[in-house]
């Protein structure tokens, strides 16, 4: 396999395994992610749970560019 597609099946299956593992960890319902409702109309916008996953993955690429 080339370098792309091996970089592609590795990004297919984190996203998969952040999906699978999101009703377990309750990640989705931090103090700060905006919620609004109206009528029959939800809302929904993760801010901080976008900014907590964004730090992880940051720390997980930093480690793995350092001992590569």
């Amino acid at each position: 396999m080339t370098g792309l597609s091996k970089s592609l099946m590795i990004i297919g299956a984190v996203i998969f395994l952040i999906g699978f593992l999101m009703p377990f960890l309750h990640l989705g319902k931090l103090p700060g992610d905006i919620v609004i409702k109206k009528g029959n109309t939800t809302f929904y916008f993760p801010l901080v749970t976008s900014i907590v996953v964004s730090i992880i993955l940051s720390a997980i690429f930093y480690f793995i560019g350092r001992f590569r």
